[in-house]
């Protein structure tokens, strides 16, 4: 039983990484509902600056999946 679980593992977090787009959708809709206020008048150099956060944050979450996915594979 000790045996398969480290496979188990590997089995859980391939599947969480292929679904990661997923579930990062979902996290930002749900932070969106938290959040859901329309700001009028907005340039567009905002809405620009707005895009390039959320990206940098999408990116910053998948780096820190990935070390964590790292760390768990160091582990066992």
């Amino acid at each position: 039983m000790t045996e398969d679980l480290p496979e188990s593992v590997k089995k859980c977090l391939d599947v969480l990484e292929e679904n990661m787009d997923i579930l990062t959708n979902i996290e930002f809709d749900l932070e969106d509902e938290k959040e859901d206020e329309l700001t009028p008048d907005l340039e567009l150099h905002q809405l620009y600056d707005m895009t390039e956060d959320v990206a940098e944050s999408v990116k910053l979450k998948r780096a820190e999946s990935n070390f964590s996915r790292r760390q768990s594979e160091d582990i066992s």
